[in-house]
């Protein structure tokens, strides 16, 4: 998310070398979704310039490849999966990102348990589930709960339902409407380190007005002594970075001993000389 377009200019400095990307985006806020690495595992380069981007206690969550998790369903893959785990060592113990898609239901439990206990003990997990068994039968979401308790994995929520809330009204929530998991919102953590997906919508008074739950979630985990991760997107994702500061500010304003996030570089103006 660090190169999403429509804030070059706007939220961070623009044009800056790529080597330079990330640490102007983590001057704004202190974690970040690795969604590319779904696609393809980045060469080991690239996240040793990834690592040294970021800052001391900068949180990375990096999606393993859709070949592992959506067409081999957690099933051998094994040289993909050391690869990945080669690739992704410069980053040290952050979180691996296991998102499942929708058909890996109840009577796949077995496989993700398998999975979770092949992966390094220093790896932190983190599993997203989109069938609706997992949501809706209380049978289903004990057993997965206990599956992941068991592996010391947190249950990652992607929260959509201020999105679906109302008929969309820009395209890019349209799109969204077609691509996005409509599921319960779910606000249980497992372990010490919850991480919360959410998506709000493109007009920033109605994705405020949806995060409200969250901010009384998240600050109880805080006074747990917890330690929770939140992302924050829209459909267009194009005021998504303010948005996430906005968020940060509101819980802290309940929590004051919670450390303020980096002050963000000046954007130049631009200028013909």
């Amino acid at each position: 998310m660090w190169t999403h377009a429509p804030w070059r200019g706007r939220h961070l400095p623009h044009p800056l070398p790529p080597a330079e990307r990330l640490h102007a985006y983590a001057r704004s806020c202190n974690a970040v979704e690795g969604n590319t690495t779904f696609y393809a595992t980045p060469a080991r380069t690239t996240v040793e310039s990834w690592a040294a981007q970021a800052p001391p206690g900068f949180r990375f969550l990096v999606k393993l490849p859709k070949t592992i998790t959506h067409q081999a369903r957690l099933h051998g893959a094994e040289a993909e999966l050391r690869a990945f785990l080669h690739a992704m060592e410069p980053l040290g113990g952050h979180p691996l990102w296991i998102q499942l898609p929708a058909s890996f239901g109840p009577e796949d439990i077995g496989a993700l348990t398998s999975f979770l206990r092949r992966l390094p003990a220093t790896r932190r997990r983190a599993v997203e589930v989109r069938h609706r068994a997992f949501f809706e039968d209380a049978r289903s979401t004990a057993r997965l709960e206990s599956a992941l308790a068991g592996c010391s994995a947190e249950w990652v929520p992607f929260d959509t339902t201020i999105l679906f809330r109302l008929p969309p009204a820009t395209d890019a929530e349209r799109d969204a409407w077609t691509k996005k998991p409509r599921l319960p919102r779910r606000t249980r953590a497992l372990t010490e380190f919850p991480i919360v997906r959410y998506l709000g919508r493109d007009d920033t008074d109605r994705t405020v007005e949806g995060w409200r739950e969250w901010i009384a979630v998240v600050t109880g985990w805080l006074r747990e002594g917890r330690s929770p991760t939140v992302f924050i997107h829209t459909p267009d994702n194009a005021e998504a970075l303010p948005l996430a500061r906005r968020f940060h500010d509101e819980v802290r304003a309940r929590i004051p001993a919670l450390a303020p996030l980096p002050t963000p570089l000046p954007i130049e103006p631009a200028t013909l000389f």
